[in-house]
Order: structure tokens, then sequence, then C-alpha cells
């Protein structure tokens, strides 16, 4: 009828290489050196990322606060209204 979906195509010249999932080490030295390993890459890249973050967030908090007081009316012009 025709190829089914997992042999559409001839592919000649791949090699793929597996490992059992019996043989594998789940989790293999987590606690030796994957947590220092994130605290080293973490302490490397914060100073680089962290201020133009929180310079983005102190100029995103001030505009929202500047936009919601100019939406207001000034009480001022209105005090001779009747």
């Amino acid at each position: 009828m025709g190829l089914h979906f997992g042999n559409l195509a001839k592919v000649r010249h791949v090699i793929t290489y597996t490992l059992s999932p019996f043989e594998q080490r789940a989790l293999p030295n987590y606690f030796s050196n994957g947590i220092p390993n994130l605290w080293r890459r973490f302490t490397g890249s914060f100073f680089r990322v962290g201020p133009p973050f929180f310079l983005g967030y102190v100029t995103y908090t001030w505009g929202t606060k500047e936009h919601e007081l100019s939406k207001r009316k000034n009480p001022a012009d209105y005090e001779n209204d009747e």
C-alpha cells in the first residue's frame, strides 16, 4: 500500500549508537560534581546577566508607576468648578 511512518525514507551513512537503559546509571556523581558545577556556572554568569535584568525591572516599575500617576486628574484644576 505504501510506506509506514517509520520507513518513509531510506537513509544511508547514518550511524547511531545506543546504550541499554539497564546499563545506564541514574544521576551519576550528581552531588559530588553536579551541585558544585551548578554553583560555579551560576556565579560565573550572574554578574553578567543580573544587572541588566535589575535595571529593566526598575525601569519597568518606574514607568508603570508614572503611567498610573499620569492617568489621574489633578484635583487643583477643578477647585473652582461649581
